[in-house]
């Protein structure tokens, strides 16, 4: 749980960041001061979970110092101009109740009820990176980044940006790998991270994964969550419930070359409910 990543501007992140997807604002609260009392000092939001504000009440009743905490949070896919960005930023910095983010990122390239269709917003996308940058500039943010990005996504934003993205938060996990996508990131130093490391439980019903998890005697979400980061990616487990934010912190083990590369192999995973949002319905290199 102490150790932690370097982003291409010098800033540390620690390796595993509790994600807070679907986790109601009313509770949310009480899962972050959980999280850290448990030794999390990650957290990870959007302006679309509707959850900002109870992220920020617990960050501020944990008990632990600002300073000691990172927090993301991402601007909602449907904003694609520098003006709309930027006052998201601010509405966000007013929601979380915090003198600065750790870190902004846009959430899609892509409007969700157009992902993974043809227009890949281009120029919009270059209007809400300024945004990010000059909020960067500013002080408001300690770092900035995309999610969903693909590699021409990205090679849209690295041509024409001032600071390049620090990470990329991508569907990535056992069953769902994206080689390409990840080798182009990591050649650039942009981090990626992992968000639902755990296919949302559906990983717990393959058998082969579970046999895996036996012989090195830890939980499918622990081997999960193991292979991000034996990937060099930053898995965010989500959940509200301590007992399982403390098994998936537990994996201080290191999985063989033998095994990653039969995990690797995995046959996609079905989302079960999840599979209605739009990037469990878009096939991934």
């Amino acid at each position: 749980m102490k150790e932690k990543y370097t982003l291409s501007n010098g800033v540390e992140i620690p390796k595993i960041g509790l994600g807070t997807w679907r986790i109601s604002d009313n509770v949310t609260a009480q899962a972050v001061k959980d999280a850290a009392e448990i030794g999390y000092r990650h957290i990870d939001t959007a302006q679309a979970y509707g959850n900002e504000r109870g992220v920020g009440d617990g960050i501020r009743s944990c008990g632990v110092a600002r300073e000691d905490l990172f927090v993301t949070t991402k601007i909602t896919a449907e904003i694609k101009s520098y003006t709309k960005a930027a006052t998201s930023i601010d509405r966000s910095l007013k929601a979380l109740r915090l003198d600065y983010i750790d870190m902004v990122i846009i959430h899609s390239p892509q409007p969700w009820s157009e992902f993974g269709k043809g227009n890949r917003y281009f120029k919009e996308n270059i209007e809400v990176w300024q945004a990010l940058e000059d909020a960067y500039k500013d002080g408001k943010l300690r770092a900035i980044g995309v999610s969903n990005f693909e590699i021409e996504d990205l090679e849209n934003i690295l041509e024409d940006c001032a600071i390049k993205p620090m990470v990329n938060q991508v569907l990535a996990h056992i069953g769902n790998t994206p080689k390409e996508l990840i080798a182009y990131c990591q050649q650039r130093n942009i981090l990626v991270e992992a968000y639902s490391p755990i296919a949302h439980g559906e990983l717990i019903k393959k058998p082969e994964v579970s046999k895996i998890a036996e012989k090195y005697g830890v939980s499918v979400p622990q081997l999960a969550i193991r292979y991000c980061l034996d990937l060099g990616l930053l898995p965010l487990p989500k959940t509200a419930n301590p007992r399982n934010m403390e098994n998936n912190a537990k994996v201080d083990f290191t999985i063989s070359v033998e095994d990653l590369e039969i995990l690797k192999s995995i046959e996609p995973i079905n989302y079960g409910d999840a599979k209605a949002f739009p990037v469990f319905n878009v096939k991934r290199k």
